[in-house]
């Protein structure tokens, strides 16, 4: 003999699903917004340190540069004008949108490349407990200055 099953009597209440529906809901904007504000802050670190490291390059003295050459004309950094030319560009940005922005080093590794840290305490948008506080970016970037002819 079969039996038939009836689902005319259904208990229970569809509220636990939605308030689990929502809450993930919430966790993924969360996630989504932290993860946006943070590859936005270090991506303008990352030019922060492009742009530094661009007028480094071209802080060297012209009537230091030598005589042509078989290679030509090279200009030649040192690492104190490198320095200046970035600290100089890094104090002309404002840097207020980024928490805590400063410049860590400034170097010339072969006298014609300028190397540029920086570095920038990133804050998560909504301070949430699936996620940080924040922590320390840090961008490099480097720059050669040649003459073109």
């Amino acid at each position: 003999m079969r039996r038939k099953i009836s689902f005319q009597r259904d208990d229970g209440s569809i509220l636990p699903l939605i308030i689990g529906g929502c809450a993930l809901a919430l966790a993924l904007i969360l996630g989504v917004s932290t993860a946006t504000s943070l590859y936005v802050e270090r991506k303008r670190l990352l030019t922060i340190a492009d742009g530094a490291a661009l007028v480094a390059a071209q802080s060297f003295d012209v009537s230091l540069v030598p005589q042509a050459s078989s290679s030509g004309l090279q200009p030649v950094l040192s690492s104190a004008t490198v320095a200046a030319g970035a600290r100089r560009y890094f104090d002309s940005v404002p840097a207020a949108s980024l928490h805590g922005a400063t410049h860590v080093a400034a170097s010339t590794p072969e006298s014609r490349t300028a190397v540029i840290r920086v570095r920038a305490d990133w804050l998560p948008p909504v301070i949430s407990y699936f996620f940080p506080r924040g922590f320390p970016l840090e961008a490099e970037s480097s720059a050669r200055s040649i003459f073109a002819g």
